[in-house]
């Protein structure tokens, strides 16, 4: 029987750094430190670092974010957390920092919220289904919690 993920160019859902959001929509988390994962390259990418990351051969974003702190523009970076929420309906998203557990964590987070759980239920989600370590410090804590859904 086919779902509707079998039309969609998505990753697989083995695929290594790939959190399933409850909707079924399929992210890849990564750090940048570690080399690009085997498999199909991105359609978009939301990358998240202090500095400008390298170009790459598909479309992305970069959210100015500091290390181990939180967005410098967090208007722009929820709206960058949107359009990579809805082009996963339909797109191989990838969303990366340098290490994939912190700054990564808390988009992933973010983008559960947007999916539809509870803020308080979206760090648990990720730690459970992506990594028990994203979501590294207090301030990502209070940034996920106060994410709003809209």
């Amino acid at each position: 029987m086919a779902t509707w993920n079998d039309a969609v160019p998505t990753w697989g859902r083995d695929a290594a750094g790939v959190l399933r959001l409850p909707s079924g929509r399929l992210v890849r988390g990564r750090g940048m430190r570690h080399p690009i994962p085997p498999g199909p390259a991105p359609d978009f990418a939301l990358y998240l670092r202090g500095r400008r990351p390298p170009g790459t051969a598909w479309p992305s974003t970069w959210v100015r974010w500091p290390d181990f702190w939180l967005p410098l523009d967090p208007a722009a970076a929820a709206e960058a957390f949107r359009e990579a929420w809805h082009r996963a309906a339909a797109e191989r998203v990838e969303i990366a920092c340098n290490g994939g557990r912190g700054r990564t964590g808390t988009a992933l987070a973010c983008l559960a919220i947007l999916d539809g759980l509870p803020p308080a239920d979206a760090i648990p989600f990720v730690r459970t289904h992506y990594s028990p370590h994203a979501v590294e410090t207090p301030w990502q804590r209070r940034f996920v919690t106060g994410f709003p859904r809209n």
